[in-house]
């Protein structure tokens, strides 16, 4: 009988350690190589050289007189365990395997051949500098898996190296401190690096959600729109529905095909107007009830203008002849709500600064102008740019893109803002096609 299947295993914590020993980090990009100001990216070639360059004739030195080995020996072992810092910019776990493995042989050599001297073991000073400075970019480049695995690996060769040197035969031991002052700087690059990488995921969470946030704000106020133009579009509708269904009772002498397609036309209408509510319920949130209150237009504008001015904001309204007639029904709307979002931003964002609203007919086009001058000095804004929803303005483009207009906003010299659209307006003979 065959033996149930058994589940498998993942590796062993020692197979996991060893693999991260074997696996550096893909990014072969230096570090800071991504920062902004131009020295900052040379600045970790410029301290590794410095290092290699304070190192290398010290180890030399060090290896040479304080430990006996040949001077070419000293020489040799020195570059390797120095140099290799500048690679550890771009690829710091493979410039730890040199230098290691370098500190390495040159305690076994030590251990081997050199001359009975009173100098520390297993580490001479200059390999614990040197090590450590290799730490550094190791923290800030390779995962906490790797960290451990090369803090154990670093711990375990320092132990034995402390349990073979025979007694009398060097002056000091060192191996707590080659073990505990590499661990400290890994646990705090690794704190340095995983705080950045924290920092930057934020960043990108909210880049993310301001770009949420913009489009949802888009779509609400599109959707606001479409609900104001559903009044527009249902009351040309209702009238082709009622003079459609009345025309044989007004009209006399109505052939019976011509009252035949006046019903037909009433009977598309009420359909089209069935649709349209809806789509209407669509687009209408949950929260929100029917609107009940006719739609505002440039004949509301003068009371606009005086709530306003209950607000603390000293408004002048200016509506020419031509642009106080009538105007088709999403001009005369979309005028009004242009207006009324540039007088709630001039409230939230200048609080007591004059304004002046300008309503004019040239070339065709509705020229709808709100400008104010700069706030009152000590006077702080109601809400921060950075606070705000967004919704004027985005309103204010959606409206005007919609009736294929045009919108210029932007500051003034004497610190005050200006909002000019250009809506342009039916011709007689197009309104009545």
């Amino acid at each position: 009988m065959d033996s149930p299947p058994t589940g498998r295993t993942g590796p062993s914590p020692l197979a996991a350690l060893a693999t991260a020993l074997a696996r550096p980090s893909p990014d072969h990009t230096p570090l800071f190589a991504h920062a902004s100001p131009r020295w900052l990216r040379y600045l970790p070639y410029v301290l590794a050289l410095g290092a290699v360059t304070a190192l290398l004739p010290s180890s030399i030195n060090v290896l040479a007189d304080d430990y006996g080995l040949n001077a070419g020996l000293a020489a040799g072992l020195a570059v390797a365990q120095s140099v290799p810092l500048l690679l550890a910019v771009s690829r710091p776990l493979p410039a730890w395997w040199i230098i290691g493995s370098a500190h390495l042989l040159t305690a076994l050599l030590l251990l081997a051949g050199g001359e009975p001297t009173g100098s520390v073991w297993p580490w001479p000073a200059t390999s614990v500098v040197g090590y450590c400075l290799l730490m550094v970019p190791l923290a800030l480049r390779e995962p906490r898996r790797t960290l451990l695995a090369v803090w154990l690996a670093t711990a375990a060769a320092t132990l034995t190296l402390a349990l073979l040197a025979p007694d009398g035969r060097f002056g000091g031991d060192n191996s707590l401190l080659g073990i505990t002052l590499p661990g400290a700087v890994l646990v705090l690059g690794g704190a340095l690096r995983e705080r950045a990488e924290a920092r930057r995921l934020l960043v990108e969470q909210e880049h993310i959600s301001e770009a949420e946030r913009g489009r949802r704000t888009l779509l609400e106020e599109r959707a606001r729109i479409a609900r104001e133009l559903h009044d527009v579009v249902a009351h040309h509708m209702s009238v082709i529905a009622v003079q459609a269904a009345s025309a044989p009772y007004r009209l006399t002498g109505v052939p019976a095909d011509a009252a035949e397609e006046f019903t037909a036309i009433a009977g598309t209408a009420r359909a089209s107007l069935a649709e349209m509510r809806r789509l209407l319920g669509v687009l209408r949130s949950e929260d929100s009830g029917p609107e009940k209150a006719p739609q505002p237009g440039v004949g509301d504008l003068a009371r606009l203008v005086g709530t306003v001015g209950r607000a603390g904001v000293d408004a002048g309204l200016t509506v020419s002849a031509e642009a106080a007639g009538p105007l088709p029904p999403a001009v005369d709307l979309s005028a009004y709500r242009i207006v009324q979002e540039a007088l709630a931003n001039v409230v939230r964002h200048a609080p007591g600064a004059e304004a002046l609203v300008s309503l004019t007919v040239e070339d065709g086009r509705l020229l709808v102008t709100v400008a104010n001058a700069a706030p009152p000095a000590r006077v702080e804004p109601l809400e921060h740019p950075a606070e705000g929803t967004g919704h004027g303005l985005v309103g204010m483009r959606e409206r005007v893109r919609l009736l294929d207009g045009s919108l210029d906003t932007g500051p003034l010299p004497d610190g005050g803002f200006r909002v000019a659209a250009a809506l342009p307006i039916d011709s007689p003979e197009e309104s009545a096609e």
